[in-house]
């Protein structure tokens, strides 16, 4: 596998997109941890109302044993203590509640948020560089086979792959050329496939 090719022109776009790509992922990763806690801020008053209600539970709690001490009417005193601290267990539990919606809006939200573009990229850039790379690893692995049989196999290539026209410029009969073996249209083909693949001529 090739990762860039040997022609300068083909080069610079290569790296220009594999730039932008790497920049437009940084970005909407960066953009979905930003959400995230832009979103996270909003459960500060879940942590307040659990806060409270811990609060409130434990002094009601406490006062409550307190006024169970009382001779006779002790357990008929700290009923209503008994009973506003329930209520506060229950807004503690209220606010608990409302910290996890909101985590898992920001985490579902802030998931969405940096999926989608990067997914995008992904499906459109990567499968093409990668289809790039391994038909460009292929033709330089050819090309590093001593000069008959490699050139004969790029020419072949070149024969399945580029267009008429282009293959007629470098001879009226391509085809034909190539199956009586002349060397001049059999090179002049592995060099067409070459440059397609953005790779430099085989030294001669």
């Amino acid at each position: 596998m090739k990762l860039y090719a040997d022609r300068p022109l083909r080069l610079l776009f290569q790296v220009l997109a594999d730039a932008l790509a790497v920049v437009w992922i940084f970005a909407w990763v960066r953009a979905g941890l930003a959400l995230y806690d832009a979103l996270n801020a909003l459960a500060a008053p879940g942590r307040l109302m659990t806060d409270a209600g811990d609060g409130l539970t434990a002094n009601m709690t406490d006062a409550a044993e307190l006024v169970r001490e009382v001779p006779l009417a002790g357990d008929s005193l700290a009923a209503p203590f008994t009973s506003v601290g329930e209520a506060g267990t229950s807004l503690s539990e209220a606010g608990t509640l409302f910290q996890q919606n909101v985590a898992d809006l920001a985490m579902t939200l802030a998931l969405l948020t940096t999926a989608v573009p990067v997914l995008l990229v992904l499906v459109t850039w990567l499968p093409a560089r990668l289809r790039w790379a391994r038909r460009a690893g292929g033709a330089a692995r050819l090309r590093s086979l001593p000069e008959g049989s490699g050139d004969r196999l790029l020419a072949l290539r070149a024969l399945a792959s580029v267009s008429p026209a282009r293959l007629a410029a470098v001879h009226p009969d391509p085809v034909g050329a190539w199956q009586s073996g002349d060397p001049a249209v059999v090179r002049g083909l592995a060099d067409l496939e070459l440059r397609r693949s953005g790779l430099s001529a085989r030294h001669r």
